[in-house]
């Protein structure tokens, strides 16, 4: 007897938030998904936002809270629940359909671009704007920047630049665009399906919807030449320079506009999303994944592993910033950006030439030895790949 071809619709419900993730909604997500990928019932899982943004990232606040009062290591708890979550989400056996319609950033990211279809809208507003809130990009993000045409993961990944739905289309971020009217209706066809092979039922169903939207004059993505000039650079600061030299040579308000982002953003930040390092040396995680410390780039070094080791060296990397011991940028950031929102965030260091190549290379080593402290442990590999490999 055939199965019943099943869907699944999940809705970040938080509207007020704009779907900001909170720890019991992660810990719900990775429990649901971990079900379904159990249950033979369920071929297909939707996930959406409720009101105008599909997640506008993680919910920052009580993380910062528990750093301010010397509980850095719940933070880190919190982060390696969402980074198992898209670690499941990567490597699923099963659909999933990401809908993001309206704001998709930061942690939004992680539970969306990790889909095997992700569709956007012409409501869609993407981002990783992590370096100006004294972070770097994560949830995977240096498994699928790095995977971008050209240099442009670099240029999105350290900018905090706002992609439409069109452009990330247009980069591979989405897989399909359907105009925002008409998700109603392809929920409803997605839902009627019965089939055994509801992957090619899918593509089918997102195929008939989906539109090619034309990029708007002035994208970003119009300026790849210019981008793959300037951001393949060794550094934050030759990558600075290249772009000063393009617009004394042709003076452009995209070109102005994306070194204010650079300039206004946390040094360090900056510094540990693009690392230089000269060591070859591969160490091996206590997951039994090869970690690479030949990394040139904390983006582009994602280029060259699964995402799970993305991911695993995002934990080692993310558990320093929440410490506070290199820098305290994160706190000023969330303080200068979404609490105070001033934004007149103090760095500390202050400038990019004071972020030592030492400093840069603790965030990416094992944090000490202290009770209880471990990598980053990911569950059972679920699928032979990552769902995103062959679609960026």
């Amino acid at each position: 007897m055939e199965d019943k071809y099943t869907v699944r619709i999940l809705t970040l419900n938080r509207p007020n938030q704009m779907n900001a993730l909170s720890w019991n909604m992660i810990t719900r997500l990775l429990q649901l998904f971990l079900a379904y990928k159990d249950d033979p019932r369920v071929k297909l899982v939707i996930l959406k936002g409720q009101g105008k943004a599909f997640c506008a990232g993680g919910d920052v606040r009580p993380v910062i809270c528990d750093i301010v009062q010397g509980k850095w290591r719940l933070g880190a708890d919190f982060l390696s629940d969402q980074y198992t979550l898209n670690y499941v989400m990567a490597t699923y056996s099963k659909i999933q359909i990401s809908i993001m319609n309206g704001i998709v950033m930061g942690g939004g990211a992680g539970v969306s671009i990790h889909g095997r279809f992700r569709i956007a809208t012409e409501k869609t507003v993407f981002a990783m704007p992590e370096t100006e809130l004294g972070l770097f990009p994560d949830v995977g993000a240096s498994y699928f920047l790095s995977r971008l045409p050209g240099f442009f993961g670099e240029y999105v990944g350290l900018t905090g630049a706002r992609l439409d739905g069109a452009e990330m289309l247009a980069c591979g971020l989405a897989t399909h665009f359907v105009p925002s009217t008409r998700l109603t209706a392809l929920e409803a066809d997605l839902c009627r399906v019965v089939s055994n092979d509801p992957d090619t039922f899918s593509s089918k169903i997102l195929n008939a919807y989906t539109q090619h939207p034309h990029l708007k004059q002035h994208s970003a993505y119009h300026r790849l030449d210019v981008i793959d000039k300037c951001f393949s650079r060794r550094t934050v600061e030759e990558i600075i320079s290249a772009l000063e030299r393009e617009a004394i040579q042709e003076p452009d308000e995209w070109i102005s506009a994306t070194l204010r982002a650079l300039k206004k953003a946390s040094p360090a930040s900056l510094k540990i999303s693009l690392r230089s390092v000269s060591s070859s040396k591969c160490v091996t995680c206590s997951n039994g994944i090869e970690l690479t410390s030949c990394i040139k780039f904390q983006i582009r070094e994602g280029r060259f592993q699964e995402v799970g080791q993305c991911l695993i060296r995002e934990y080692r990397m993310v558990c320093h910033v929440l410490k506070g011991e290199l820098s305290k940028d994160l706190v000023e950031g969330v303080r200068a950006v979404v609490i105070d929102k001033d934004r007149k965030p103090k760095w500390e260091p202050q400038r990019l030439e004071q972020v030592t190549d030492n400093m840069v290379d603790q965030y990416f080593k094992r944090m000490d030895e202290e009770e209880g402290w471990e990598d980053l442990k990911l569950p059972p590999r679920i699928n032979l790949s990552s769902s995103i490999i062959a679609k960026l």
